[in-house]
């Protein structure tokens, strides 16, 4: 009889602490106001930011927008071994929370961080300070296309949004459904800064169309696609054009 208790004890021990951590999660959920629309990017933050919980800041599209930081990692290095410079410029023309930004400029780039949206960069400000890295990032508030004749760089990044969550539905994801241009002009506006660009796109883009966008050079670009895994699950696709594809 003893030897029940004392397990029925344990049991509503270990229940007693699952519903602890469950409430204890849910307050964080609150405080943070995590909406029903990202929760499932929440319970994710930490491939997203590993230092989320030393001060990283988010807004509602941040946290479906924002390069899981493995694959920001990925970029970074692909970006670096592609310049052969110490101290390469990278222009990430829709820089969002910084997800992006942060990596290059851990990697000794210096990055020139671009959003029209002001708040936005707030937010990729104060998560560049968690890093210690926003001495190496100059943010601009603007519009990328407005911008692109007087910028000079040695990598452009690109990463325009795909539209909200609702793109994985979408069978065959064409250039035409990115923002707030398609794939073909934001691609144009890049190739004026410099022809070595790197471009992240959804796992299920229409791979032929991102071919095409090589053909936009004369002579075409050297061009370069992988996909980006996480946790064994395919979150995105990186296209390497120019100086930054493999040769």
């Amino acid at each position: 009889m003893k030897k029940k208790r004392t397990r029925n004890k344990k049991n509503i021990s270990v229940k007693a602490h699952k519903k602890r951590k469950h409430i204890i999660r849910d307050r964080e959920k609150a405080a943070q106001n995590v909406s029903p629309v990202v929760e499932k990017y929440w319970f994710q933050r930490y491939n997203l930011f590993s230092k989320y919980d030393e001060g990283i800041k988010m807004d509602e599209e941040g946290w479906y927008s924002v390069t899981p930081e493995q694959i920001a990692i990925r970029h970074a290095l692909r970006c670096v071994a592609a310049t052969a410079k110490p101290n390469p410029v990278v222009i990430d023309c829709f820089a969002g929370v910084g997800g992006n930004a942060i990596q290059f400029a851990r990697m000794c780039c210096s990055v020139v961080a671009i959003d029209i949206d002001p708040k936005k960069l707030e937010l990729a400000i104060n998560n560049a300070k968690i890093y210690g890295v926003q001495h190496c990032i100059d943010f601009i508030v603007g519009d990328f296309f407005q911008l692109a004749p007087s910028l000079k760089g040695d990598i452009v990044f690109l990463a325009p949004p795909w539209g909200g969550p609702s793109y994985k539905s979408i069978e065959n994801f064409t250039l035409d459904f990115l923002k707030p241009r398609d794939g073909f002009t934001i691609f144009q506006f890049a190739q004026t800064i410099t022809p070595n660009i790197i471009m992240f796109l959804p796992r299920n883009v229409d791979l032929l169309q991102v071919e095409e966008l090589s053909w936009l050079s004369s002579p075409p670009l050297e061009v370069e696609i992988e996909e980006n895994y996480l946790q064994n699950n395919v979150k995105g696709v990186t296209v390497y054009f120019g100086g930054a594809a493999c040769h």
